[in-house]
């Protein structure tokens, strides 16, 4: 098996060129690859196209990337908490395809899987569906891009004929994930919430790139526990267990 050890965050993502295509890992802010983000962001890359279930804050996870005009298109399924992120949409500067959640979950599991497309209900009767979603705008507030119609079939697979919209996998030139432990061979393992995405996006990624708190040695970690295994990935990093890690909102009792 091969070492894919990496040294240094830098050399990780040396490759990434202007342009690419990177699904990224993490919910909210929890899980995460804020290391590879940060060396991308010294490398300079530009016009990235980033597949993730949202965009960070204005000045953690991706919204660094974004704060510096890294980022030229979204897809992505939550895009509160970023006011940069809002105020590049309405603009006309960031591309943005709005996809459902669950929807954006399994393009990209479909991608890792070899699987092209697949029918869904979830935006059925909507503009996802139907088409007519802004996705870009002029910089005089009106639409320049518009999502299309996609294909809608009949299906009864309860013995009920019900809609169904065809959705396309998603799949990536590069992943960037973050894991709690990983192996030299690749093999993960996620922590509770930043298991979400990280997976998903790993798969999608023809190269995935893993920082992983804790390395350690091929076989140290029980069969049963990989969340994902080491096929995926293809480059691993250890970035330490006292890496920072924030949390979008801190809310306590009064007196506490």
């Amino acid at each position: 098996m091969i070492d894919k050890q990496v040294p240094s965050a830098a050399e990780a993502v040396a490759d990434i060129t202007d342009g690419a295509s990177i699904a990224v890992g993490g919910f909210g802010l929890s899980g995460n690859p804020i290391a590879l983000i940060q060396a991308l962001l010294a490398q300079g890359t530009s016009g990235l196209s980033v597949v993730s279930n949202n965009c960070g804050v204005d000045d953690w996870g991706l919204g660094v990337l974004l704060n510096a005009h890294r980022i030229r298109k979204m897809t992505s399924s939550y895009v509160g908490e970023n006011k940069e992120f809002e105020r590049q949409f309405l603009t006309g500067e960031l591309e943005l395809e709005l996809t459902p959640q669950g929807t954006l979950a399994e393009k990209l599991r479909a991608g890792g899987a070899g699987i092209a497309a697949f029918f869904t209900q979830t935006g059925v009767g909507t503009q996802v569906s139907e088409g007519g979603l802004p996705r870009q705008y002029n910089a005089d507030g009106s639409v320049a891009v518009a999502s299309p119609a996609k294909e809608v079939r009949v299906f009864a697979p309860s013995g009920v004929e019900r809609e169904y919209v065809l959705e396309e996998a998603i799949t990536t030139d590069f992943a960037l994930v973050h894991a709690l432990i990983g192996d030299r061979h690749g093999n993960l393992v996620f922590h509770e919430a930043a298991r979400n995405f990280n997976p998903l996006a790993a798969m999608a990624g023809r190269i995935c790139i893993a920082q992983v708190e804790r390395l350690v040695e091929p076989g140290e970690i029980d069969p049963d526990a990989v969340h994902l295994p080491g096929i995926y990935v293809h480059r691993v990093l250890e970035v330490g267990t006292d890496i920072e890690k924030r949390i979008e909102r801190r809310t306590v009792r009064e007196g506490n």
